[in-house]
């Protein structure tokens, strides 16, 4: 009788994730077809309604929406809900792009437009995909991942030039600090960082 070993199975669902993982993009590519064009709002998940920062959002995403920008978020609460809100409130397509958690994150009742992923990596290219420009909300470490995940044309010439705004610059001054320990060797590329929102 053939022994079989855990490590098998294991290698078995990763050759078939490959297809949920293409299924993903599909589903994203189709559903986002039509959504630019479009400005994609970072932020913190916990930010509750009646704070300084959630009703900034909200203004921000609305005026946004009036100008003609639909509106894309991670899909969650706090930052995330209040874009969505200013959205609707916009009459613009408001789009939350959410992700299985094993706490069960729910999509904010602000959208008009969702898909729920289950790879965090297919979300973020999705958040990027089809944004003109980012706004960046004070956030955690969430925030942060996306943020650096944002393109940067300097590094990478492929990319188009996408204008970001940085919602209270203040917070995210260590970032080149933390980048230059990190900057081991000559000749690595630190680029010059978002630019801040004047007058927000």
């Amino acid at each position: 009788m053939e022994q079989g070993y855990e490590i098998n199975e294991l290698v078995k669902e990763e050759s078939w994730r490959m297809f949920r993982i293409m299924g993903e993009l599909v589903e994203g590519f189709d559903t986002l077809a039509s959504v630019e064009p479009a400005v994609t709002i970072y932020g913190s998940a916990r930010v509750r309604p009646g704070d300084e920062l959630y009703v900034k959002t909200e203004e921000i995403a609305r005026r946004l929406g009036k100008l003609g920008f639909n509106i894309i978020t991670g899909g969650g609460p706090g930052i995330m809900e209040a874009a969505n809100k200013g959205a609707l409130a916009a009459r613009a397509k408001s789009v939350g792009l959410n992700i299985e958690l094993p706490e069960e994150q729910f999509c904010n009742e602000y959208t008009n437009m969702s898909i729920t992923f289950h790879h965090f990596f297919v979300r973020k290219v999705m958040l990027v995909k089809y944004a003109l420009a980012f706004v960046i909300m004070p956030g955690g470490l969430g925030t942060l991942d996306e943020l650096t995940e944002s393109p940067d044309p300097d590094a990478n010439p492929q990319n188009k030039a996408l204008p970001g705004d940085t919602v209270q610059q203040r917070l995210l001054e260590g970032i080149p600090g933390l980048a230059a320990k990190l900057h081991f060797g000559s000749g690595i590329h630190l680029p010059a960082g978002p630019r801040s929102a004047p007058g927000l």
